[in-house]
């Protein structure tokens, strides 16, 4: 997972032989699909399409099922071999993660190749929708994305009129890494009534200096659970920082806040319990 968060910071920066199927032999929904992402497995899941999956990505890790299927590497390094013995009739790859040679490169082995985008909350309940109509999973799929943007819309309602929280979230300690306004972890942050420090930041995932942080003062320190006790070690200097004096250092329970995928409906509840004690603790 460690690994996938360090592919998630260069993938925001990237911007965007054995005979192969071609595309156009592709019309109807795919049965031997191949994800190249583990949120792209996720979702293959959450839709109802699980069936259909015969390969995925070296970090696919959730839910269980996917860890007896074949793993064919990552974005950076397929393992060709291997996923031409799985015959896929379409490869799901993250946009913000493949560099755009990289996919070139497979659409010109003859494979169907759909680009997936997960930057925001909205992408994510898209990103359903559309592998739902490549797989055939329409109404499933359309269901399963509802049920994602209800959870956001209620708790949007809940803390419409919550106090704002200042909140620095962590991606990496080192190198510092954090998200812009655009990042689907500060619209969660903005849903459970706080904001994001580096909102204005124009990278999705920007490298920051500590100065930064200090000078703009956070109230709460926020981190996934994959940074463990690096998370908030190099913070403890800086009494003067808001979050100190306030003991506001919060390391999430699990990792799922850092991945583009459904269960980011689960780790918004979280991340809004985490700002509720946040807030009480300035008082």
């Amino acid at each position: 997972m460690i690994r996938f968060i360090a592919l998630a910071c260069l993938g925001a920066l990237l911007g965007a032989c054995t005979e192969q199927p071609s595309a156009s032999a592709h019309d109807g929904p795919a049965r031997r699909v191949v994800t190249l992402a583990p949120h792209l497995a996720e979702i293959m899941f959450e839709i109802g399409a699980g069936e259909q999956l015969v390969g995925v990505s070296a970090w696919s890790d959730y839910p269980p099922e996917v860890l007896d299927l074949p793993r064919i590497g990552d974005a950076f390094a397929i393992d060709q071999e291997r996923l031409s013995l799985l015959q896929p009739d379409l490869l799901l790859v993250w946009e913000s993660g493949m560099p755009a040679h990289a996919v070139g490169e497979l659409r010109e082995r003859g494979y169907r190749v759909e680009s997936i985008r997960t930057r925001s909350l909205a992408d994510i309940a898209t990103a359903m929708r559309r592998i739902g109509e490549l797989t055939g999973k329409r109404q499933s799929a359309a269901q399963a994305a509802q049920r994602f943007t209800r959870v956001f819309d209620e708790l949007a309602a809940r803390y419409r009129e919550a106090e704002s929280i200042d909140v620095f979230f962590e991606i990496s300690a080192r190198p510092l890494y954090t998200v812009n306004r655009e990042h689907f972890v500060s619209e969660i942050i903005a849903v459970c009534g706080g904001r994001n420090v580096f909102e204005d930041m124009s990278d999705f995932a920007p490298s920051v200096s500590v100065e930064a942080v200090l000078e703009r003062d956070p109230e709460m320190l926020l981190a996934g659970a994959n940074l463990g006790d690096e998370a908030f070690a190099d913070w403890a200097r800086w009494q003067e920082l808001a979050a100190n004096r306030h003991g506001n250092h919060f390391l999430l329970p699990d990792d799922t806040v850092v991945r583009p995928s459904p269960r980011l409906a689960q780790a918004a509840s979280s991340v809004c319990a985490a700002l509720d004690e946040a807030r009480r603790n300035r008082k």
